[in-house]
């Protein structure tokens, strides 16, 4: 496995911060991917700053907030060096766990950038995504919304997620977006029909969420069904459990292969594939894994420093293609469900 120090560093959008070209996804600390420890990922968070991992990524859904509030000593500590992004736009309710509604409206977007402020103990919001998209609610109305939170500096920078290249340039007619963050790595590639495209125009930074498949381009886990704990949501998502999950599995065979070629992980390919989106198709991409343990935030970061040859991209090439299954049971709120 690479060692790495400080990776190297871009800036997000055309005018917005330095952060380093690795970032952190924080959704599984609280929820999602069964128990946490909490010291671990406390020292996972410190490793992240000192390999230069400073975009933290986390949303007022992940925990229902108890992943802010996690996530606020550490930027008591550290808020000159960190970015801080979160997210709006999937609504909870506490009397029924499975419960979930996707709210872009004006009143509630003001209060979910007030709330989530609130639980991080912060000011101002480095970045701030809208999550989901409710075709109902006229684009327009939710960017101008998040576009008045930046003028009164509760935030800095404007996001989205699992929007359409359409979306994405209307959205930016209103405000300038700094950052799309959608899923995209070697089992999910949706995003290139129009949004990849589209962000590159406009000079917006792609960051792709769930770079490692959720930990199945790991290797981590062959079938969620049996191999993961009742409590994982992985269990629920089409393309990890069943047949689903035997053929996929058989399309990590070249991933495999081309890491043992240069003494790397599995997960280093992947990440290290998404990483070279940038030169693909000409836009900045800084990907946000997440875990849990120090170990794998320095193998993630490690990644930055591969570079896979020509031979060795057109061997992954065709893997997405062949994924059998959603990324999600209900793909009603995915860019993909609203692709012309």
């Amino acid at each position: 496995m690479t060692s790495v120090s400080r990776i190297d560093t871009v800036r997000l959008g055309q005018d917005g911060p330095e952060v380093g070209v690795q970032g952190f996804g924080a959704m599984g600390i609280s929820e999602f991917y069964g128990e946490t420890d909490e010291a671990a990922a406390r020292d996972t968070l410190d490793a992240a700053l000192e390999a230069g991992v400073t975009l933290i990524d986390t949303a007022d859904i992940y925990g229902s907030g108890a992943n802010e509030e996690f996530l606020a000593p550490f930027l008591a500590a550290h808020r000159d060096e960190v970015t801080l992004a979160t997210k709006f736009a999937i609504e909870r309710r506490a009397d029924d766990p499975a419960y979930r509604a996707v709210r872009n409206d004006p009143a509630y977007i003001r209060k979910a950038a007030e709330d989530s402020l609130r639980r991080l103990g912060i000011e101002t919001v480095d970045l701030y995504y809208m999550h989901r998209r409710d075709p109902a609610i006229p684009l327009a109305e939710s960017v101008g919304a998040m576009a008045e939170l930046v003028r009164e500096g509760k935030v800095r920078y404007l996001g989205l997620s699992e929007v359409t290249g359409p979306e994405l340039r209307e959205a930016h007619a209103v405000h300038p977006i700094t950052a799309l963050q959608s899923e995209w790595s070697l089992f999910s590639r949706d995003v290139e029909r129009s949004a990849v495209g589209a962000a590159a125009e406009l000079g917006v930074t792609f960051v792709p969420y769930s770079p490692l498949g959720r930990g199945f381009l790991t290797g981590a886990f062959a079938d969620a069904s049996r191999d993961l704990s009742g409590g994982d949501f992985r269990r629920y998502q089409p393309r990890f459990t069943g047949e689903n999950a035997e053929r996929n599995a058989a399309l990590l065979d070249p991933v495999r292969k081309i890491a043992a070629a240069h003494g790397a992980t599995p997960a280093q390919i992947a990440l290290a594939w998404v990483q070279q989106r940038a030169s693909v198709h000409g836009l900045t991409v800084v990907p946000i894994p997440g875990t849990r343990k120090r170990s794998r935030l320095e193998e993630n970061a490690a990644a930055t420093r591969i570079t896979l040859t020509a031979a060795e991209l057109a061997e992954l090439e065709p893997i997405a293609g062949l994924v059998a299954g959603d990324r999600y049971p209900d793909m009603r709120f995915t860019s993909v469900e609203r692709e012309a």
